[in-house]
C-alpha cells in the first residue's frame, strides 16, 4: 500500500473511531438547524426530527447507513434545491454534516433522556412570546420626541435615550466602491441608545440572576431566549463597568432587544444600516477633528474605552464612530440605486450582516459614517464548540451594538422578523 493512501485510511479509521457524544454534537446541530422546522407539531414534509423513534419511524435515519438516510441526504442537498435543510437557509458546514454521518455510521445512538429543544422554543412558541411582548408595549405610552432615561426594571442599572427627527439624506459616497451609488433615503422619527450598549446591561441579559429575574419572577422574562454561559472571560481582560460589550453574534443582539423590550415596555431593535448611517451624520457629514469624536488606532491605546467619554455629534450620540463596530439589522449587499423609504435588507443568508462606525483597531480612514464592513465566519475561528456558539463571536473583540426605538410603534409581525432574521439559529 502506498503511504499516502495508508495515511488517508489511517485518518479516516480514526476519524470514524471517534465516538460521537449526541448530547455535546448531534442535539445541537438539530435543535439549532431543524426542530423550528421539523418540530413535534405538524412537521415540515412530515419530517419530525424530535426524537430518535420518529426518525426510525420515517426511515428518516437507517442506523449505519448515512447515505440511506433521509435526514442527511437533505442535510447534505445543495443549499436552494428543493426539501435542501435548513430550508432557505445555507447548506450545513462540512463540519457538521461530517459529525451527523459519524454519528449515523455509529448506530445513531440518542439517549433516552435527552430531549430535543431550541432557543426561546420553537417558531410557534416564538410567536407566542413575540405576541406577549408586543401586548406589554402596546400598553405602555410611547411620550414625546425627546430625550429621556430608562432604568431597567429590579436594577440600578440605567440608559440614555436621544430623539432622531424624521428626515432625508444622502446615504453613501464615493470614496468606496461598496459605499456607492449615494442615494437619497428617507427615514423615519425614532429615538437612539445615547452609547454602545455596555457591559453593565448586558450582562443582566447573560445571567438573570444579575437582573432580579429570580427575586422577581415573570414568566414572560422567562421564556425569551439568553445566551449560553461563555466559555472564556468575554471583556479579554479591557474592562467591564461603563465599557462596550462585545463579540456578540446579531443573533445575540436581537435577543438582548426582545429582552429589554419585554423588561421595560418598550420596543426596541437594531438599527438598520440607512437609520445607523442617518444618525451618525446628524444633519451633517463626519464629525471634526476625528480625536474629538472617535476612539480609533491612533488614540485607543490598543483596546477598547469607556463609553462616552468623546464628544457627542449633533444629536447627542456618542461613539457612533470608533470604540466598536455596530451591528445593524441589514444584510449586507450592494446599495440599488434611487430614492427609498425606511430601506431594510432583510436577511436571507447565514453571512454576511452589515457592521458600521469602525472601531478602537481601525484607521482613521475606516472610522466614517458611510464606511460598510461584511460580518464574516472567520469572527468565530477560535470558539472550540461544535456547532459554533449562536451567541458569542469570539475573534470579534471591536464589535458591539446600540439600540434604536422607533416612534411608530410595529405590527407583532413585525417585531418577530426584527428579532428573528430567519438565521438566528445559525448566525
Amino acid at each position: 500500500m502506498r503511504r499516502d493512501s495508508a495515511i488517508a485510511l489511517l485518518l479516516a479509521t480514526s476519524a470514524f473511531a471517534q465516538k460521537v457524544d449526541f448530547k455535546k454534537d448531534v442535539s445541537l446541530i438539530l435543535e439549532q438547524s431543524c426542530v423550528a422546522c421539523h418540530g413535534a407539531a405538524k412537521p415540515a414534509g412530515g419530517l419530525a426530527v424530535t426524537s430518535r423513534k420518529s426518525l426510525l419511524d420515517k426511515k428518516s435515519i437507517v442506523p449505519g447507513k448515512p447515505d440511506a438516510s433521509l435526514l442527511y441526504k437533505l442535510a447534505a442537498m445543495p443549499a436552494g434545491r428543493a426539501g435542501a435543510m435548513p430550508p432557505g437557509g445555507p447548506r450545513l458546514p462540512e463540519d457538521k454534516l461530517d459529525i451527523l454521518k459519524r454519528w449515523i455510521e455509529q448506530g445513531a445512538d440518542w439517549p433516552a433522556d435527552i430531549a430535543l429543544k431550541t432557543p426561546g422554543g420553537g417558531a410557534g412558541d416564538e410567536r407566542k412570546i413575540v405576541s406577549q411582548i408586543h401586548d406589554r408595549v402596546r400598553a405602555r405610552p410611547v411620550g414625546k420626541m425627546e430625550p429621556y432615561k430608562v432604568t431597567i426594571p429590579n436594577t440600578l442599572i440605567s440608559h440614555a435615550m436621544a430623539p432622531v427627527p424624521a428626515g432625508d439624506f444622502t446615504m453613501g459616497s464615493t470614496v468606496s466602491k461598496d459605499e456607492q451609488p449615494p442615494h437619497k433615503v428617507h427615514v423615519d422619527a425614532f429615538w437612539m441608545q445615547v452609547h454602545e450598549v455596555t457591559w453593565d446591561e448586558y450582562r443582566l441579559f447573560m445571567f438573570a440572576n444579575q437582573a432580579g429575574e429570580v427575586a422577581h419572577k415573570d414568566a414572560l422574562m422567562d421564556a425569551v431566549s439568553r445566551p449560553t454561559r461563555p466559555y472564556v472571560e468575554m471583556s479579554f481582560g479591557m474592562g467591564i463597568n461603563g465599557f462596550p460589550a462585545i463579540s456578540m453574534t446579531q443573533h445575540a443582539a436581537n435577543k438582548y432587544a426582545e429582552w429589554l423590550s419585554a423588561k421595560t415596555g418598550e420596543f426596541y431593535r437594531l438599527p438598520t444600516e440607512a437609520e445607523w448611517e442617518y444618525a451618525c451624520r446628524a444633519g451633517g457629514g463626519d464629525p471634526s477633528p476625528l480625536d474629538d469624536y472617535a476612539w480609533y488606532t491612533a488614540n485607543s491605546n490598543g483596546k477598547y474605552q469607556t463609553v462616552a467619554t468623546k464628544k457627542p455629534n449633533a444629536w447627542g450620540l456618542y461613539d457612533m464612530l470608533g470604540n466598536v463596530m455596530e451591528w445593524t439589522l441589514d444584510q449586507y449587499a450592494d446599495y440599488k440605486p434611487g430614492a427609498s423609504v425606511n430601506p431594510w435588507v432583510k436577511a436571507t443568508a447565514l453571512y454576511p450582516h452589515a457592521v458600521r462606525g469602525g472601531s478602537w483597531n481601525d484607521p482613521a480612514e475606516s472610522v466614517r459614517c458611510a464606511v460598510r464592513v461584511p460580518s464574516d465566519a472567520a469572527w468565530k475561528q477560535q470558539d472550540p464548540q461544535l456547532p459554533k456558539s449562536i451567541w458569542y463571536e469570539t475573534d470579534a473583540q471591536w464589535l458591539g451594538f446600540r439600540l434604536v426605538r422607533p416612534l411608530k410603534i410595529p405590527s407583532a409581525d413585525e417585531m418577530y422578523h426584527y428579532w428573528n432574521s430567519g438565521v438566528e439559529r445559525m448566525e
